[in-house]
């Protein structure tokens, strides 16, 4: 069963199958946003990923940052990251044409950032999904 069904701007139908969302920041006890927490957070994000779906790529969709006007500290810059960290398993029809679509489905684990805590669903065209370059970067596996 699929948590939702996503469209992409290409026209290809994904089912979400797994979803995990948590706080960017959740933990975050002194200090500010700024790259080098960025950076650890994100990759945070990606070494999850790739822990919880071993059989599937994983792709990072690069997070937008906001640079808000406040005087910079000792870290540098004020750097935000949207609200909320996801990692989605997604799958499809086969990506490779010579597959049987009865026998093979085309998989894809993605980490996001968006900056509320909704289920992405429907048309992705105008979200951070809506770009994935699914026939590039999903793998086909036999079921």
């Amino acid at each position: 069963m699929s948590l939702s069904l996503i469209v992409l701007a290409s026209g290809r139908s994904l089912e979400l199958s797994g979803l995990r969302m948590s706080s960017t920041y959740a933990g975050f006890l002194e200090g500010y946003p700024c790259r080098r927490i960025n950076d650890m957070r994100v990759s945070g994000l990606l070494r999850a990923a790739e822990r919880e779906s071993p059989r599937a790529p994983v792709h990072l969709v690069p997070p937008s940052i906001e640079y808000p006007e406040v005087e910079a500290g000792a870290f540098g810059p004020v750097e935000v990251l949207p609200a909320v960290a996801c990692v989605g398993s997604f799958h499809s029809t086969p990506v490779a044409a010579d597959h049987d679509p009865v026998l093979y489905r085309s998989l894809l684990t993605v980490a996001w950032f968006q900056d509320s805590p909704e289920v992405p669903s429907g048309d992705a065209a105008g979200s951070v999904l809506g770009d994935l370059r699914w026939e590039e970067l999903a793998g086909d596996d036999e079921l």
